[in-house]
């Protein structure tokens, strides 16, 4: 059985989260790992067993062992990354948010079928079984009428940024709430609810976003601040459905997502790594005493962890001699890239790479 030999490259704990489940598909070969700084990049090299170690991108590129790359970095770095490695060949399985705006995500998805390679956002909440199971019974509910979802998550970087903020912290925004890097509640979590709605009902004719945003200082000098959401709710305007999501890194919840249609309703546990599937069809009127209609278990048992799911979708692709996913289409990847522009716009949030 040929392999298909990845270069990883990034080092942080998305990374190692997703090697976890990459390695339970035989097909997959960690072949090397390229981080910025030699030590990083060996340790990870070390811990995950594997032989090459780059500091180097273009070299990493350059190398025929490698057949493709998984990029785990800052969302600010995606699009150069990506571009860098699809011109030498290589095909590309990038972390969400594929690009930092949607004029990145259209110049990669253009380098990859320039350069005849395969381009696929790492965006787990599609392919989990349980939302291809709920996919499948979906079809069956008649009209859709309203979608939604939620991923709401106190995140202890923000208790970070706001000690940065008073002044009682030196250190740097992190990354994934800093706008020089192209972060957000938006773009790190808000995305999870957005892809799977584009996935399955296509481009919105309306956005209405209300978000929280505050200020922070992305010099260590603190004399240039700029604004950055922490979270958001979005309404979204469908011919004959409507949709509206919500997120956060500053609040809990634990609010399910649900779809309901003509004849039920379908529901998740969770959008971004959905574990448990339901159904609940609409029966017969029923008192204010009844328990109402009984909600079925239509869940897929996940024996694996969830992120082999990305992996196995990548090289099912490849090896079926398509260049394209058509679950995780770029095309899903483009709108909702613009969608988040939008939200972003509404919001007041710019990044360096929207000039």
């Amino acid at each position: 059985m040929r392999k298909t030999r990845f270069g990883i490259v990034g080092t942080g704990r998305i990374s190692d989260w997703v090697l976890k489940g990459a390695v339970l598909d035989p097909r997959f070969e960690a072949a090397a790992v390229c981080s910025r700084s030699k030590e990083s990049g060996e340790a990870f090299a070390k811990s995950h067993g594997i032989s090459k170690v780059y500091t180097d991108i273009a070299e990493m590129a350059a190398d025929p062992e490698i057949d493709a790359v998984y990029i785990g970095t800052p969302n600010s770095t995606h699009h150069d990354l990506a571009i860098l490695c699809m011109n030498r060949g290589k095909h590309v399985l990038c972390e969400k948010p594929m690009g930092a705006n949607a004029k990145e995500v259209k110049e990669m998805a253009e380098a990859a079928k320039a350069s005849g390679v395969m381009l696929m956002e790492a965006m787990i909440s599609t392919l989990c079984p349980n939302f291809v199971a709920a996919r499948k019974h979906l079809a069956g509910m008649g009209a859709v009428r309203h979608y939604f979802a939620s991923f709401c998550q106190y995140s202890s970087k923000y208790d970070l940024v706001k000690r940065i903020i008073a002044g009682e912290e030196g250190s740097p925004v992190p990354s994934s709430l800093n706008p020089e890097r192209c972060g957000g509640a938006l773009m790190d979590i808000g995305i999870y609810t957005v892809f799977p709605m584009v996935a399955l009902f296509g481009r919105p004719r309306g956005i209405k976003a209300e978000v929280t945003t505050c200020e922070v200082p992305v010099r260590l000098d603190r004399k240039e601040w700029k604004r950055i959401d922490l979270q958001g709710s979005v309404i979204f305007e469908y011919d004959g459905m409507s949709a509206s999501v919500i997120y956060s890194k500053i609040a809990d919840s634990n609010l399910r997502t649900e779809i309901s249609c003509d004849k039920g309703i379908i529901s998740l546990d969770q959008i971004h790594i959905c574990r448990h599937a339901g159904m609940t069809r609409r029966g017969a009127p029923t008192s204010g005493r009844s328990s109402g209609p009984e909600t079925i278990d239509i869940s897929v048992p996940m024996d694996a962890d969830e992120y082999l799911c990305e992996f196995k979708e990548f090289i099912d692709v490849l090896e079926s001699g398509h260049l394209e996913s058509s679950v995780n289409s770029l095309e899903t990847s483009l709108v909702t890239a613009e969608i988040l522009d939008e939200i972003r716009r509404q919001a007041g949030v710019v990044f360096p790479t929207d000039q």
